[in-house]
């Protein structure tokens, strides 16, 4: 039997094909697939950057020293750079607020308006769940045996 044809340890299969790689090439237990991968606890570029934003500074607003993200720092200064005048910051700025708006137009807005079939949705829901007294039969008198005895 060549190298290639070696029975597999676990359960003595031979074939080799799509999905079956021969035994001496296979990944030995334990040992990784991609040995010089990404390290642990490397973090990648949208949670590094995500961290980053996250973190606080202290800013004078008004004469006033004020603990801010930096992203909300960094969003009063792209505004405070339009409104003096700077023409990359107000485009920027509007490429942003365009942007914004079109996620927000991208969400359902409820009209208040109930379609018919949701109306027989809600009323079968309440009418489920509302409390219904049952409808009290009369019950027949029952004779106390010591009466007829007597």
């Amino acid at each position: 039997m060549a190298s290639r044809e070696k029975a597999d340890e676990n359960t003595g299969d031979t074939a080799v094909g799509y999905g079956r790689p021969p035994v001496s090439t296979r990944f030995k237990k334990g040992q990784s697939g991609n040995p010089k991968g990404r390290p642990k606890g490397i973090l990648n570029v949208a949670t590094a950057l995500s961290k980053a934003m996250r973190e606080t500074v202290v800013i004078n607003e008004n004469g006033k020293r004020k603990v801010v993200t930096k992203l909300e720092a960094s969003s009063k200064q792209i505004v405070n750079q339009a409104a003096s005048g700077k023409i990359q910051a107000t485009r920027y700025l509007f490429d942003l607020a365009r942007e914004i708006e079109k996620n927000d137009n991208q969400l359902p807005k409820p009209d208040g308006v109930i379609s018919e079939i949701d109306h027989e949705v809600i009323q079968g829901l309440l009418n489920r769940f509302q409390l219904q007294e049952p409808e009290s039969e009369p019950q027949p008198e029952v004779e106390n045996d010591d009466d007829q005895r007597r």
